[in-house]
């Protein structure tokens, strides 16, 4: 669910090198759960597209061929709810943003949302309820979505959906179904037209469903599976017993300095990533955030080297051949910022310290909503609102705020 172009570069990149290698009986079943725009693209092509890696040396082209078909949920609803059932089916997986979980403030399920049309609840559970009812085991659902705990939240989330409307599946989900942990990273950003007639040129054929991304990609996953699975262990994939810290750094590192970059760079007047981060001005405070702020606050995994993790982090940044927008990393701010900024601060507040490249970065948020840029976030009207107040900060962080956190500024 959420077959975007973050999966198409990540999870089934992995799922086609695990085909390539022998586990050649898995297939991945595409489902838009909004836009019809993917399945026009993959369908006429029968699934197949191509994976463009990208870097100051050159790039390198490589054809999919793990997608069997994409389904719009609006479209044909059923046909969702039959391929979550059918008997061949082992592993349900989620790219569909913060957003797309449906959380409240509070973090509890927004339960009128997730009745709706384009609810991965909806589809899931009654999907669950055709296997139950035909005799068949449980799923893997598998969140590859940048939540802290993910795999938990899902687990969660899904469990308040079904005691709302299937309380009969409850018990079954609870002893039948697995919900592991990941943790996802690749930078992928949105494919222009620019970069389909690149592809083009080089294919001698158009594709529609390309994708552009870094050659750096890890996943690690919680090693809690329902049933069977494709191979990525063998592929590159990292299966581990605890997620956690591999997670936390992702997010208060990585995350945290692409959402810092994001506000700040886009402040200063720039457009993309490797721009922003090559700013004399800015450059510092990313480091900063990077090594000085989200870096202490993480218990490192044995052979975990967060400074050289972070050395990583800054050379992906300087990719010029990616031309990652920042505008694409503004988006769903409201969603990113508490695991990304304000767990890192709360860590230091504890302690008596202050982040000042993270409260530079909130400033330049709280810019970024009065300024004249769209604002892509399901918070937008309230966001541009509180922003608009003199005593903003209080409107969004203090106590009652829009975004809840254990963090409140001094």
């Amino acid at each position: 669910m959420g077959i975007g172009a973050f999966h198409r570069a990540h999870q089934a990149v992995y799922t086609d090198d695990a085909m390539a290698a022998g586990d050649r009986d898995w297939g991945i079943v595409g489902v838009s759960l909004r836009s019809a725009d993917v399945a026009a693209q993959l369908n006429p092509q029968d699934g197949l597209y191509t994976v463009s890696t990208r870097s100051a040396a050159g790039s390198e082209l490589r054809l999919i061929g793990a997608v069997q078909h994409v389904l719009v949920a609006s479209e044909t609803p059923q046909a969702v709810v039959d391929a979550i059932a059918a008997p061949t089916t082992h592993i349900v997986s989620f790219t569909v943003t913060e957003k797309g979980y449906l959380r409240r403030a509070d973090g509890s399920l927004d339960l009128a949302a997730a009745v709706g049309a384009a609810s991965l609840y909806r589809f899931a559970a009654a999907g669950l309820a055709a296997r139950k009812a035909a005799g068949l085991g449980g799923l893997t659902l598998l969140s590859c979505d940048n939540l802290a705990g993910n795999g938990a939240v899902l687990r969660r989330l899904m469990r308040e959906y079904l005691a709302a409307h299937h309380s009969d599946l409850s018990a079954w989900f609870d002893s039948e179904c697995r919900c592991p942990a990941t943790m996802i990273d690749r930078i992928v950003p949105a494919t222009t037209d620019a970069d389909r007639g690149a592809v083009e040129a080089t294919l001698g054929a158009r594709d529609e469903g390309a994708v552009v991304t870094e050659a750096f990609s890890q996943w690690v996953i919680e090693d809690d599976f329902a049933g069977p699975r494709p191979r990525w262990e063998k592929v590159g994939a990292e299966l581990v017993a605890d997620v956690a810290r591999y997670e936390t750094a992702k997010l208060r590192m990585l995350n945290g300095a692409h959402s810092a970059l994001a506000y700040i760079g886009l402040g200063k007047g720039h457009e993309f990533v490797h721009q922003a981060i090559a700013d004399p001005e800015i450059r510092p405070v990313i480091e900063r955030l990077m090594r000085k702020e989200a870096a202490p606050t993480i218990d490192a995994a044995p052979g975990q080297d967060l400074a050289a993790y972070a050395d990583a982090l800054l050379d992906r940044f300087a990719n010029p051949a990616l031309n990652h927008r920042l505008i694409q990393i503004a988006m769903d701010g409201s969603q990113k910022i508490p695991q990304r900024w304000l767990e890192t601060l709360a860590w230091h507040r504890v302690r008596g310290q202050r982040c000042r490249s993270l409260e530079t970065a909130i400033a330049a948020w709280i810019a970024f909503l009065r300024s004249g840029h769209p604002i892509d976030d399901p918070l937008a009207d309230k966001l541009r609102e509180a922003a608009a107040d003199p005593n903003a900060i209080e409107r969004l962080f203090g106590d009652g705020g829009l975004i809840a956190s254990d963090w409140r500024p001094a």
